[in-house]
């Protein structure tokens, strides 16, 4: 077993490109779920690739590179938009996850519970990978993440940077997370909500994302269409609106209670994002 750890991604998709291999980033995900005497053909270790960590904003939006951690992100000077997301880094496991714990490995991993999808996907963020063969393409994060432990991501291709298109400066968000207790644990469900209001306080731009609630973190349409218009004090998110979402019953919590928390979480984090709590 081969370990590599290029410094350009011209020679990362070179080593991709051979079947058999996995690729780390922090390694949180991949190392926990390495089964005994199963052992790839060779570990492609990214974290070292100019550019993979950065952060960056240019005119078509910021960039995050694939590697940058979540404590990165929490760090980061970011406008208010960005709120939930850093909100959200801070809830990916203790400390030492977060130093070691990348963006692009969350969203890879394809769990419905990973606290990074819900923001970005009120971000609308889209997903830029590359492969030796086909060179870039870029994936909206709604169209990368199609099941539990599934991607739209080839073979041969690297994730290599998130891209958060422009949006409205005046907008803000909030991130709520249910666990079992306060840290270190997998989300019973979690909401994430982004915000813009006019000089007369009614909503013009509304995106709200459900997590740990279906296969697949989901948008609620619907309620954002509804609050288009409205004053904060007038959301009411009724069962209509929950209606893309599948909640399953398992040790964490039922389905139906899994349903009446989303619809406080998202009255909360409506509010939060707007600025009224």
């Amino acid at each position: 077993m081969a370990y590599h750890c290029p410094t350009d991604l011209t020679a990362a998709l070179q080593i991709v490109a051979q079947s058999g291999g996995k690729v780390i980033a922090g390694g949180t995900d991949v190392y926990p779920a390495a089964r005994q005497g199963e052992n790839p053909d060779y570990y492609l270790d990214v974290t070292r690739i100019a550019g993979f960590s950065d952060i960056s904003e240019g005119p078509d939006g910021f960039r995050f590179g694939a590697a940058t951690t979540w404590r990165q992100i929490a760090g980061a000077d970011l406008p208010p938009a960005f709120d939930a997301l850093k909100q959200a880094a801070r809830a990916v496991g203790g400390v030492q996850i977060q130093n070691a714990g990348t963006i692009a490995g969350n969203l890879s991993n394809a769990s419905p519970a990973a606290d990074g999808v819900p923001p970005l996907l009120t971000l609308e963020a889209q997903v830029t990978v590359a492969s030796q063969e086909r060179g870039k393409r870029d994936i909206p994060l709604a169209k990368f993440i199609m099941g539990v432990r599934q991607t739209a991501l080839a073979p041969d291709e690297l994730i290599t940077s998130i891209l958060v298109p422009t949006i409205p400066r005046d907008a803000r968000s909030a991130f709520e997370k249910l666990g079992s207790r306060r840290y270190l644990v997998i989300s019973i469900a979690m909401t994430s909500a982004l915000i813009a209001r006019d000089a007369e306080g009614r909503i013009t731009c509304a995106r709200v994302a459900v997590g740990a609630c279906s296969p697949v973190a989901q948008r609620l349409p619907e309620l954002e269409w509804d609050l288009i218009g409205k004053r904060v004090n007038e959301v009411n998110v009724t069962p209509r609106h929950l209606s893309p979402l599948s909640p399953i019953d398992d040790a964490r919590g039922s389905a139906e209670y899994r349903r009446d928390v989303v619809s406080e979480q998202c009255t909360r984090a409506i509010r939060r994002a707007a600025g009224d709590e």
